[in-house]
């Protein structure tokens, strides 16, 4: 089950230098690829990724493609503001895939993500794969890894969803 919302994030954060921080960076320049591990910290304009392993790797062009993950057990974090409103964007799973020049954020595994109005939070989504597509400013909710049965999560397999109403006074305050 698939379910589009919009979802406008920084567009000028894509261009921006990733930095990051760790305990260890491991680098092979012949393959432009890094892999940093212990308490990983990665900034992109306003994109934060935390975790406990990032490999990086760049093209070409200069693109970036990273996959995060977190310590068994735990989950790793990704958050990014929208553009031209006070809303952020944030999630949490087991890996995390970026990917710099299709401007696409994967949460794979005990997948959820979050919409904050301010510091409100106003919609949660939670799945196996949750897709989210910065250009085309929509995101999808899959409650299954490939058909699989989920390990962790939903046990039904599910997506589960709130959705809160954008002049809900209630969600002002």
């Amino acid at each position: 089950m698939a379910l589009p919302v919009p979802a406008l994030a920084e567009q000028a954060d894509r261009n921006k230098p990733m930095n990051i921080e760790a305990d260890n960076l491991d680098h092979d320049e012949l393959k432009q690829i890094s892999v940093f591990t212990g308490r990983v910290v990665a900034t992109k304009g306003t994109i934060t990724l935390r975790g406990s392993r990032l490999e990086v790797r760049q093209d070409p062009e200069g693109y970036q493609y990273g996959v995060l993950t977190a310590d068994k057990g735990q989950r790793a974090f990704f958050r990014q503001k929208r553009e031209a409103v006070d809303e952020w964007m944030e999630g949490e799973s087991e890996q995390i895939d970026y990917d710099s020049k299709a401007d696409r954020v994967v949460l794979l595994k005990r997948a959820d993500f979050r919409r904050y109005r301010g510091t409100v939070l106003s919609d949660q989504m939670s799945g196996q794969r949750i897709v989210y597509e910065n250009l085309t400013d929509q995101f999808s909710v899959d409650g299954q890894l490939g058909g699989a049965k989920p390990t962790g999560g939903s046990p039904t397999g599910r997506v589960r969803a709130v959705l809160t109403p954008r002049n809900n006074d209630g969600a002002a305050k």
